[in-house]
């Protein structure tokens, strides 16, 4: 069991609130107990990352919400991977949709994963099963 200052905080950017508590609840489902950071739309998450939210010594997982009201998770990827202090955080696009377009642009813009969350719930269940197992083995960098 990490302490605290070891984990990796996860930051949930994501408009539902069905989506997100269910996120929520699958990590902690599969034994997942990192701290949730949860932000309702790309604005309030751009804001955290680019202010004096980020701590020194602290490690962070962004899993980013594509489709959000007024700045999307697309543009929210492009500024983290521009951003020379936030470019190595490590970023999980979700969303709805298959588009292969949408998938190469986010891959080209520098997220490490890209998970669609199937509209059916037990679907999405084990898309966010999975991703709690993959966390439990994921190394992340800590903010210097």
């Amino acid at each position: 069991m990490q302490n605290d200052e070891e984990s990796v905080t996860i930051l949930l950017a994501e408009d539902d609130d069905g989506h997100a508590k269910l996120v929520q609840e699958r990590l902690e489902g599969v034994g997942v107990a990192n701290p949730v950071m949860r932000f309702k739309d790309g604005q309030e998450t751009w804001d955290f990352l680019s202010g004096t939210g980020i701590a020194n010594g602290k490690a962070y997982l962004l899993l980013l919400d594509i489709r959000m009201p007024g700045l999307d998770g697309v543009e929210v990827l492009r500024r983290v991977k521009t951003d020379a202090r936030l470019k190595t955080m490590p970023v999980i696009m979700l969303t709805t949709t298959d588009d292969p377009r949408e998938i190469s642009l986010c891959y080209e813009l520098g997220c490490n994963n890209y998970l669609t969350k199937p509209v059916e719930f037990e679907k999405f269940a084990e898309v966010v099963k999975r991703l709690g197992l993959f966390l439990m083995i994921l190394r992340v960098d800590k903010f210097k």
